[in-house]
């Protein structure tokens, strides 16, 4: 009877990672939309004190698939009578019990992977669930994992030598290669990465940004799907464990955006939101000493032109019109990170639930 269970939540899972597609960037061909955010409606959709939800994945339907800090996995699915339904699965390696930061989706397959060691990364398919890549060295921290296309993806995590640590599959994430230092830059002392929100990396075509933070934050960049990179300094505050950038995401391959400041300071609002129009080649600080301090994540907001972007952290939610130059704050509920279902309709998740949210 277990074994029917797992299978039965798994082909559920299935339902909700089968359609997400392969990239985040897939903007709508129509005319950008240039309208204004006012305000912000929250329907909560699950509730539970016992969550802590920093990896989320939406598809096209509306239908999330998520990863928690205890071990399981879920997604909410419409059953036949149309209520939206919280399925998960309770995943443990021996007697550990992961705490997963970071997930993935493609047409084929969902991916989850937890931080600290021992490193899990688990494929899940249709009818089953496998450890696909197991990392024990005691330094070992993984802290956000994305896709190119359905072959080919990439997680990013805390140095274990001299490099941050990069593995990537290229055959639909049946195996999983750790880049060797000697072809990634040097990472700074005191460089890493934060487990927040799952964005530390973002995707347009075959290019890839990985946002680095803590006493030295960088931008690492590969225009061919991680095969070659180089690296960009960036403004951002820096300098302690606790700052730098903490989420970055990009338009097209010349417009991006990175969000981040010092969680243990999060009304500071200097030098903790930069911007690119070169592909992250050179970046400028915007909205400095004003606009949100602290965010956790961000995002555009689709067909806005490059212009529209949402920040969310535990302080609350941010809206700006202008690339970041002016923000709006639309509410003080806490989130942890978000995902754009369309122009108009997000799903966010943080401490205790997973909510949706509509921008009027």
């Amino acid at each position: 009877m277990k074994k029917l269970f797992v299978i039965i939540v798994l082909a559920s899972l299935w339902i909700t990672i089968g359609s997400c597609g392969t990239t985040k960037k897939q903007e709508s061909v129509s005319k950008p939309i240039q309208k204004k955010i006012a305000h912000v409606e929250i329907e909560t959709l699950i509730q539970d004190s016992t969550l802590n939800v920093r990896a989320l994945e939406i598809d096209k339907k509306g239908i999330g698939s998520f990863a928690l800090s205890n071990g399981q996995i879920g997604g909410i699915v419409k059953n036949p009578s149309e209520l939206d339904t919280r399925l998960t699965f309770q995943l443990m390696h021996d007697s550990i019990v992961p705490n997963f930061r970071s997930l993935a989706v493609t047409n084929k397959a969902g991916f989850v992977l937890s931080i600290a060691s021992p490193t899990l990364l688990y494929k899940i398919n249709k009818d089953s669930l496998k450890l696909v890549y197991k990392e024990t060295h005691p330094k070992a921290f993984y802290d956000a994992m994305d896709f190119w296309n359905d072959q080919e993806g990439i997680a990013i995590g805390d140095p274990t030598e001299d490099c941050m640590s990069i593995i990537i599959t290229r055959d639909g994430g049946k195996t999983w290669t750790k880049l060797s230092c000697d072809n990634l830059p040097k990472a700074k002392e005191g460089e890493a990465a934060f487990a927040a929100s799952d964005t530390n990396i973002a995707i347009v075509g075959d290019n890839t940004w990985v946002a680095t933070g803590g006493k030295a934050s960088r931008i690492l960049y590969s225009h061919d799907k991680g095969k070659t990179w180089q690296v960009y300094n960036t403004p951002i505050i820096q300098g302690l464990e606790t700052t730098g950038m903490y989420s970055i995401d990009f338009y097209d391959d010349k417009n991006g955006f990175a969000i981040g400041g010092d969680y243990t300071k999060p009304n500071d609002t200097l030098n903790n939101k930069i911007r690119t129009n070169d592909g992250g080649k050179t970046w400028q600080v915007v909205a400095n000493g004003k606009g949100p301090g602290y965010r956790s994540c961000v995002q555009y907001v689709p067909n806005s032109n490059g212009k529209a972007l949402v920040a969310v952290g535990f302080k609350g939610i941010d809206y700006s019109n202008d690339a970041g130059d002016s923000w709006t704050h639309l509410s003080d509920e806490g989130f942890y990170t978000i995902r754009f279902l369309n122009d108009s309709i997000a799903y966010a998740a943080g401490n205790g639930r997973i909510s949706k949210l509509m921008f009027r």
